[in-house]
């Protein structure tokens, strides 16, 4: 009897499987997802800090800094208005998170010389796309696993703007939250730095001083 009933649980899963030829849950993925920032290009940005608060209400301090990721091009007529239609950045993994529930970023936006701060509430829509993302093949290449990896990004954009994407099961970058940020009231470094700045790239002086700061096009 017992017999019986492991044959018939093994037959139902596999016929699961063969019902759901795009199912990519025993495909190998990382356990966590990956947390990154990008900028719109010339506008340079130093991110001082971050932090996750996951769906557990578990909080994560300290899950990446430094430079983000610019798509900075040689027609630099229009090229810092919007965003950039390919989203990419490096992989940084927030190890030991659960999905995100918020998200916490302080910057420097170093064209405009102000610090920026933020936390971000993340909606269920986009962790249904994270979850979907590594666990679904994507219908094109439905021969190919699926994402090794979730990843969300974090656009930051002068006059305090942030806007959050994550890579559906296509790589695809989908928006899922826009959030108004506030000004750091210490400064840059939490006012441990004098005042100072993080340098701005000689393209960038360059580029803003012909083009100015296309503020509200983010």
């Amino acid at each position: 009897m017992r017999m019986s009933v492991i044959l018939l649980i093994a037959f139902f899963i596999y016929d699961c499987q063969a019902a759901d030829p795009l199912s990519g849950k025993s495909d190998p993925k990382d356990q966590w997802w990956s947390l990154s920032f990008v900028e719109p290009a010339y506008m340079k940005v130093w991110v001082e800090d971050s932090a996750v608060e996951d769906i557990n209400d578990k909080l994560f301090n300290r899950t990446g800094g430094g430079t983000a990721g610019s798509h900075d091009s040689e027609d630099a007529t229009e090229a810092a208005r919007g965003w950039s239609k390919n989203i990419s950045s490096g992989i940084r993994g927030v190890v030991g998170a659960d999905l995100p529930k918020r998200i916490f970023v302080r910057w420097q936006s170093v064209v405009e010389s102000k610090t920026y701060r933020a936390w971000i509430d993340i909606p269920e829509e986009a962790r249904q796309i994270m979850h979907s993302s590594v666990n679904e093949r994507c219908p094109a290449t439905p021969n190919e696993p699926a994402n090794f990896i979730t990843m969300v990004y974090l656009g930051l954009a002068p006059g305090g703007i942030v806007q959050v994407w994550v890579t559906d099961k296509c790589l695809k970058s989908v928006k899922v939250a826009r959030a108004q940020a506030e000004i750091e009231p210490l400064g840059p470094h939490l006012g441990k730095s004098g005042g100072h700045y993080y340098p701005l790239s000689e393209a960038s002086k360059r580029y803003i001083e012909k083009y100015g700061i296309p503020y509200g096009s983010w």
